[in-house]
C-alpha cells in the first residue's frame, strides 16, 4: 500500500490555501519539485534500502602471518668481558758499562729475534785490549818474584835450626814471601778486571727474545747505564685485563681465557697472575693472561677479551623474537584463540643469534618468531609451519 511522506497539518493547509491560486503561474520546475515533494513513497524506496538488524557480522581478519618457536634449553657458557693492553711478559734494558768508548759496529735492529749471548753491538777495544797485555805482563813479574821469595824462604826455614842465619834474617825472607804472594794476587784480579772491561766491548743479548726498540748508533760515544737496546724476553707477550673487584675473586692462576686483537684474531691464553691491588680512582684490579705465540698480538695493543668459567643451562629464544621498548625487553606470546599477548621478559647472556631468558616466560611457551614489531597487544595472527 503506498505511503505518503509526513508532513505536519498546518504544512499542508497552507499549501492548500495559498499556493493553489498561483499554481498556473509558477514555472514548470517549480510545479515539478513540489510534485516530487508530494509523491508516495513505496515500500521499495529509501526505508527499504536500509540493512536489515538480522544481518550477521563480518569475521575478524588476522593482522599478519607469522610462525611460532618455544625456547630451548641449552648448555650456556659463563664468561666474564674484560678489556685492557697488551704488552711485555719481562722487558730486558740492554746498555753499555764502560765508559769512554765508541760504538763501532751495530748488528740488530728492531724486529730481530735473538737468542741468548748473540753479539748485538760491538764497541772501540784496541785501549782495552793492550791494557790487559799490561796487566798480564806485570802479572807475569810477580809470579817470577814470588818465585824468588819462596825459594830464599823455604832455604831460611830449612837452614834456621843450624845457625845459618839468625832469627832477623829468616823473618825478614818470610815477610818477603807473603808479599810477592800478595803482589800475585793483585796482578791476578788487575788481569781479570782488564779482561772484564775488554768483554764488555761485546754488547749481547742476555735471553733469548724479541729486539722492541734500539737506540745504538755507529760512531756514537757510549756512556755508562744509556739505554742502547730494549728486548722483550723469550718474545713472550701478556694482556693485563682490568676487571671489576667483585669479579676478580672469580679468576684464579691457570684458568683459560681468549683475547681477541684488533685484526679480529682469537688469541689463547691462560691467566698467571690475580693482581693483589685495585685501583682506588677506577675500582678495577689487573689479572696478567700469558698469550700463546704467534699471533698477530703487539706489545702496546688495546686489546678485549673474556674468561671462561665453564657453562650453566639456560632458556634461549632467538634474537628476532625478543623486542625492545621504552627499555624492556618483549616477546609476543601465542595464545590458544590466535591472539598475541605482549609479554616483559628478562633476559641474560647473548651467544650468536640467541638469547638468554631470565623470567617472564615458561619451557612450554608459544611466541611469535619474527615480525614482532608490526604487531600490537591483542592482534589476532596466523601461525605457519
Amino acid at each position: 500500500m503506498p505511503v505518503t511522506r509526513p508532513l505536519p497539518d498546518f504544512i499542508c493547509s497552507i499549501c492548500a490555501r495559498y499556493w493553489r491560486p498561483v499554481l498556473p503561474m509558477l514555472p514548470a520546475a517549480a510545479v515539478l519539485a513540489l510534485a516530487l515533494l508530494m509523491r508516495p513513497v513505496t515500500a521499495q524506496g529509501p526505508a527499504a534500502a536500509a540493512p536489515s538488524s538480522n544481518a550477521g557480522s563480518a569475521p575478524a581478519r588476522t593482522a599478519l602471518t607469522v610462525q611460532a618457536t618455544t625456547p630451548q634449553k641449552s648448555e650456556w657458557p659463563l664468561k666474564l668481558q674484560a678489556a685492557g693492553s697488551i704488552g711485555p711478559w719481562q722487558e730486558a734494558v740492554i746498555g753499555a758499562e764502560t765508559a769512554g768508548l765508541r760504538l763501532v759496529e751495530v748488528r740488530a735492529a728492531v724486529g730481530d729475534r735473538v737468542k741468548r749471548g748473540q753479539l748485538l753491538a760491538r764497541l772501540s777495544s784496541d785501549t782495552l785490549a793492550a791494557e790487559l797485555a799490561q796487566s798480564k805482563a806485570a802479572l807475569a813479574e810477580a809470579e817470577a818474584l814470588l818465585a824468588e821469595a819462596t825459594a830464599q824462604a823455604d832455604r831460611g826455614r830449612q837452614l834456621a835450626a843450624s845457625g845459618a842465619y839468625s832469627q832477623a834474617q829468616v823473618t825478614q825472607m818470610l815477610t818477603a814471601e807473603r808479599t810477592a804472594k800478595a803482589r800475585v794476587e793483585s796482578a791476578r784480579a788487575r788481569v781479570r778486571a782488564d779482561e772484564v772491561r775488554l768483554a764488555q766491548t761485546r754488547i749481547v743479548a742476555p735471553d733469548d727474545g724479541l729486539i722492541s726498540a734500539r737506540w745504538a748508533t755507529e760512531g756514537a760515544m757510549a756512556q755508562p747505564g744509556q739505554e742502547l737496546f730494549r728486548l722483550i724476553r723469550r718474545g713472550r707477550l701478556e694482556w693485563r685485563a682490568e676487571v671489576p673487584a667483585g669479579d676478580m675473586v672469580r679468576l684464579k692462576p691457570g684458568l683459560e681465557a681468549t683475547v681477541t686483537t684488533a685484526s679480529g684474531q682469537a688469541v689463547k691464553g691462560k691467566v698467571r697472575i690475580v693482581g693483589p691491588v685495585v685501583d682506588a680512582q677506577t675500582r678495577n684490579g689487573l689479572v696478567y693472561v700469558d698469550l700463546n705465540p704467534g699471533s698477530d698480538a703487539r706489545a702496546g695493543m688495546f686489546a678485549r677479551g673474556e674468561f671462561a668459567f665453564g657453562s650453566s643451562p639456560g632458556l634461549t629464544l632467538p634474537q628476532t623474537a625478543v623486542l625492545l621498548r621504552d627499555g624492556f625487553s618483549y616477546v609476543h606470546r601465542l595464545g590458544a584463540d590466535g591472539k598475541v599477548s605482549l609479554t616483559k621478559v628478562g633476559v641474560g647472556r647473548r651467544v650468536g643469534d640467541r638469547v638468554e631468558i631470565t623470567s617472564g616466560l615458561g619451557a612450554d611457551a608459544r611466541v611469535v618468531a619474527s615480525g614482532g614489531a608490526f604487531l600490537a597487544d591483542g592482534d589476532l595472527v596466523k601461525v605457519v609451519q
